[in-house]
C-alpha cells in the first residue's frame, strides 16, 4: 500500500485535477479506486500500483477539449502523471513507473491501447464497472444532460458502449461483478425502448 504521506500528496494532486463534476469528477475515481483495491487484492496485484493508477486515472480529462489535438484523456492523464510522478520522491522503481504510466493510458474503452499487466486489466475493468449499473446508468444520462442531449442520445450511448462493457472485461472476476450491473442497465434499455 501506499505510504500515508504519498498517498496524500497524490490524493490531493488527483482531487486539483478532478473536481466535483458528478460524471467524471474525483467520486468516480474513488469508485475505481475501491474496485481495483478489491480485485487487486483477490488477484494478488501490487496494490501500489493499483492505487496510484486509480487515483491519476483521469487527471487529464478536463484538458481533453482544450488544445490538445485530439489526444485521449488516457493519453493526457498518463502524461501529466508522468510528470507529477518525476516531480517527487516518491522511491518508486522504474517498473512501477512504467506499469502505472501503462494502467493509466490502456484503461479507457476509446483508446486503443490494450492493457498487458495484471494491474492495467484491473484498472480497465474497474473504470468499465464504473459505467455500469444504478450508478453507470446516473453517469450516462448526466452525461447525455450536460451536453444538452436528449433519450435518443442516451440509447446511442448505451448501444454503442455501455451494453458492450460487460464482454470487453479483461478478467474473469470483472466478468462476474459486471453481470448484476450489466442487467440493470439491460433493463433500462429494453424498458425505455418499448415505452418510446
Amino acid at each position: 500500500m501506499i505510504e500515508q504521506k504519498m498517498r496524500l500528496i497524490i490524493k490531493q494532486f488527483s482531487k486539483d485535477n478532478m473536481g466535483d463534476d458528478a460524471i467524471h469528477g474525483f467520486s468516480h475515481v474513488k469508485r475505481v479506486l475501491n474496485s481495483c483495491l478489491y480485485i487487486g487484492k483477490k488477484l494478488n496485484a501490487n496494490l501500489l500500483v493499483l492505487e496510484i493508477s486509480a487515483l491519476l486515472h483521469d487527471i487529464g480529462r478536463k484538458n481533453e477539449n482544450s488544445d490538445t489535438k485530439g489526444k485521449n484523456h488516457a493519453e493526457l492523464s498518463a502524461r501529466m502523471a508522468l510528470d507529477f510522478l518525476k516531480s517527487r520522491d516518491f522511491r518508486l522503481s522504474q517498473e512501477e513507473i512504467e506499469n502505472i504510466i501503462h494502467s493509466i493510458k490502456s484503461h479507457s474503452f476509446s483508446n486503443n491501447h490494450l492493457p498487458n499487466t495484471v494491474e492495467a486489466k484491473i484498472l480497465s475493468d474497474a473504470d468499465k464497472l464504473d459505467a455500469l449499473g444504478a450508478i453507470g446508468l446516473f453517469r450516462t444520462i448526466g452525461f447525455a444532460i450536460k451536453k444538452g442531449a436528449g433519450l435518443e442520445k442516451v440509447i446511442d450511448h448505451l448501444e454503442r458502449k455501455i451494453l458492450k462493457l460487460k464482454e470487453q472485461m479483461n478478467l474473469h472476476i470483472s466478468k462476474e461483478l459486471a453481470e448484476e450491473r450489466h442487467q440493470i442497465i439491460l433493463d433500462f434499455y429494453n424498458n425505455i425502448r418499448n415505452e418510446m
